[in-house]
């Protein structure tokens, strides 16, 4: 079976070159079926032994790693831990074979494709974790779809201002005055910008939706690319914020113009901010600045742990997998050092909201209640190429945002069918 492509969110390219690695446990899961749950008598349950796939960046990799050791030593199952590349593409072909993973993390925006397709597993009756009393109720919703509970959240997140505080005395709240700044900063010639600023729909979606408009309204699955308000926002992209970056739109080459301190702001999510501390640059983080006349609406999207169709096999390693999602899920101290460290938003409610958050944190958290969730309808996934392609043409010149965008639906709209 084949599933659409879709652009990948979470690691903002961060990924290039990674291999499956880092086994924490060498235990094999070939006992994983018909393994009873119970103990031996002495109350505990049986160890087992889940796999978990993920495709995190450097700096929240070394959380996971340490977060699965302290599971390991805390409890009497452990979790095998394997970085992927292409995590997409591999978790497609191994799901269906009955292979892969019992967990793997990624957005809230593929449960929409993966459910109907059968590579989740519910595990609404099995779990211990109340999600509605737990968590905020946009991460609570994140996880279900028709009725079944598929995964448990960790953490929101979306793009803000990243600014190096060097170069920033104080974060602007409108695009007028950081533009300002920028134009004080920008020297090309010299391997100075304004902005760092990856050009995709996630990264842009702010702006693109600031003035009303929108990509695709799942309620009444309808397109808003030729929505005169959303075209509003794709020229305000290419005329006041695309003058100011590299050349170069894709991620890399952006963010290592912010990490190398040639740009005084980045548009960027929290998971950037590990890569530009250990670069040694003095970072705050702001709310998208407002556009006179407009209000940012970024996508926002939810970490969730998925529960793999591999946890249908239950038995010992399923219920290692399962017992993981909520340790960590629900574990203050684990979440506190996320936010802490990069950024990433709390959503157990006994800290998503509090004053004790670190200052970064806040400011994401105020960017996510300006947003919105990514669609999880099926047709969403096939909107992001299409768009991606023609704002490609709009940011170069080579075509007017209406007609690039006419196309672009059409496209999108053949795919559907």
């Amino acid at each position: 079976m084949s599933y659409p492509r879709r652009r990948i969110i979470q690691t903002g390219g961060a990924l290039a070159g990674a291999t499956l690695a880092g086994c924490i446990s060498v235990s094999d899961d070939s006992s994983d079926k018909n393994t009873s749950d119970d103990g031996s008598g002495d109350g505990k349950t049986a160890a087992g032994t889940a796999q978990l796939w993920h495709g995190r960046s450097k700096g929240p990799k070394k959380n996971l790693v340490t977060n699965v050791e302290t599971f390991g030593s805390e409890t009497n199952h452990s979790v095998k831990l394997s970085e992927i590349s292409e995590l997409e593409k591999k978790l497609e072909n191994a799901i269906p074979a009955g292979k892969g993973p019992h967990l793997f993390q990624w957005a809230h925006d593929w449960i929409g494709e993966y459910q109907p397709a059968g590579l989740l597993s519910d595990q609404k009756e099995n779990l211990s974790v109340d999600i509605d009393s737990t968590f905020t109720k946009a991460a609570a919703e994140a996880v279900q779809f028709n009725g079944e509970v598929l995964g448990l959240p960790w953490a929101a997140e979306t793009v803000g201002l990243v600014y190096n505080k060097e170069l920033v005395d104080k974060p602007p709240e409108m695009v007028e005055e950081m533009q300002s700044i920028m134009d004080e900063h920008h020297d090309p010639s010299n391997g100075k910008y304004g902005l760092s600023f990856p050009i995709d729909p996630y990264f842009i979606s702010g702006y693109a939706q600031a003035f009303g408009g929108f990509y695709y309204d799942e309620g009444n699955d309808k397109l808003g690319l030729t929505n005169e308000k959303t075209l509003k926002g794709f020229r305000f992209v290419r005329d006041e914020l695309a003058k100011y970056i590299p050349k170069d739109h894709a991620y890399d080459p952006q963010a290592a113009v912010f990490n190398e301190g040639n740009a005084p702001f980045a548009i960027n999510g929290p998971w950037f901010l590990g890569s530009v501390r250990d670069s040694g640059v003095d970072v705050g983080v702001a709310p998208l600045p407002k556009p006179k006349g407009g209000t940012p609406k970024p996508y926002t999207t939810v970490k969730i742990w998925y529960f793999s169709k591999k946890m249908n096999q239950g038995g010992k390693n399923a219920t290692a997998g399962r017992k993981f999602a909520e340790w960590h899920t629900t574990n203050t101290d684990i979440l506190s050092t996320l936010a802490e460290e990069h950024g990433f938003i709390p959503v157990h409610k006994d800290l998503a909201g509090s004053d004790e958050l670190p200052a970064a944190t806040k400011a994401y958290s105020k960017s996510v209640k300006m947003g919105e969730p990514i669609p999880t309808h099926k047709h969403m996934s096939s909107v992001w190429d299409p768009l991606k392609s023609a704002f490609k043409k709009v940011v170069k010149g080579d075509q007017d945002a209406k007609p690039a965008f006419k196309q672009a639906e059409k496209t999108i709209k053949s795919n559907w069918q």
